[in-house]
């Protein structure tokens, strides 16, 4: 029961002194001041161990707290959370010691009672059911342009990022500082790539330039490339970005983390931001459908190398031989066919269908197109 006073450090010392007399009838003084008789004890009591000190409020504090930290603890993830201030806490987790490894809410209570925030957090989503992806590296690789950005000296230009994924173990496996998105230069950066990782079974790209081709259709002179290296090429749907989705992630992460972040000045100083970002994500960073280990832990290089010299065009001998002209076209029952400029110069096998009449043009192990043969001109 509390005491009635505004100073309650008064009211308990007169309260004392007054129980202390002799004949005191010590119920009938805690009704006048308003206390219970297990109130009067405690601080009777108190006073004689203490003196008047003991009449003070002692704290509620409990003498032991399981519930909070340790103050080393506490450090260590501080510290985390200065050099990865983008992580949340479960990513935190992952990188904390086996032997002191706390639940992951445990970072999140740290990080809350610091007045810490996670740069960036997204809105939490709706986890799937299932995670799509190949069974091992190299199956399939994901590849695409990111939006380009300005740099800060307008003489540099424009930053046109060129991202390579590992389907299987988000791997990314190129991040280039492209100045333009030409085939020659998309090209060099895959050549850089395929030197350090070996050839993949399947690259998957968008639809536009320079992966694709426009117009007529055809191969693109990029396609042709990796076609002559047995790597099958796949694109993604229009307007169903999804396709690319985990090389889309990989967008997010590398706005989020880097370049929402700060300038570049020039495709020099963004190569080497991008490099040392991608040792990052590739050696450090736990992704969360890799059970929060870094792609690293999934990802290895492919035993199939980049050749010195492009191999030769060969095909079954039953099938006749024609070379594309500069303009795109085969010439095939004294008629001209379109092929596509981007095979310009290579040579394609035509291959009879269950139609008589209708071939189906292949160059290496990819069908073309089909042509009719019973058509002039």
């Amino acid at each position: 029961m509390p005491w009635k006073e505004s100073t309650p450090m008064s009211s308990r010392l007169e309260f004392v002194l007054l129980a202390a007399q002799p004949g005191v009838n010590l119920a009938a003084l805690c009704r006048r001041f308003e206390i219970s008789r297990k109130t009067a004890y405690k601080w009777l009591e108190r006073c004689r161990h203490e003196g008047q000190d003991g009449l003070q409020d002692q704290t509620r504090r409990p003498h032991t707290s399981p519930r909070t930290s340790p103050p080393e603890l506490d450090a260590l993830v501080l510290s985390l959370h200065v050099q990865y201030p983008c992580w949340g806490p479960r990513k935190l987790a992952a990188l904390l010691p086996q032997s002191i490894k706390p639940h992951h809410s445990t970072i999140d209570a740290i990080l809350r009672r610091h007045g810490c925030r996670v740069v960036g957090a997204p809105i939490k989503e709706s986890i799937p059911v299932q995670r799509f992806e190949h069974v091992a590296p190299n199956l399939l690789w994901q590849m695409d342009f990111k939006g380009h950005f300005a740099l800060t000296d307008i003489q540099a230009g424009r930053c046109h990022p060129l991202t390579i994924l590992d389907d299987h173990s988000r791997f990314g496996l190129c991040l280039m500082a492209c100045g333009d998105q030409r085939g020659s230069t998309v090209r060099q950066a895959m050549t850089t790539t395929f030197e350090r990782y070996g050839l993949p079974e399947r690259i998957t790209a968008d639809n536009g330039a320079p992966w694709g081709t426009s117009g007529r259709g055809g191969l693109s002179q990029l396609e042709t490339w990796l076609i002559r290296l047995g790597i099958r090429i796949g694109h993604s749907r229009p307007y169903h970005p999804q396709t690319q989705g985990k090389d889309e992630r990989f967008h997010r992460t590398l706005k989020l983390e880097l370049l929402a972040r700060r300038g570049f000045n020039s495709l020099a100083e963004c190569q080497r931001e991008f490099d040392t970002w991608r040792e990052r994500y590739n050696l450090v960073r736990p992704h969360e459908a890799l059970g929060q280990q870094p792609p690293i832990s999934r990802y290895r290089p492919s035993g199939r190398a980049l050749p010195s010299v492009l191999p030769e065009v060969e095909y079954d001998t039953r099938h006749p031989v024609r070379k594309v002209g500069a303009k795109g076209y085969i010439s095939y029952h004294s008629t001209l066919h379109f092929i596509g400029e981007g095979l310009r110069n290579e040579l394609v096998a035509v291959a009879p269908t269950a139609t008589d009449g209708v071939f189906d043009v292949y160059f290496c192990h990819h069908r073309i197109r089909s042509i009719d043969a019973r058509k002039s001109g």
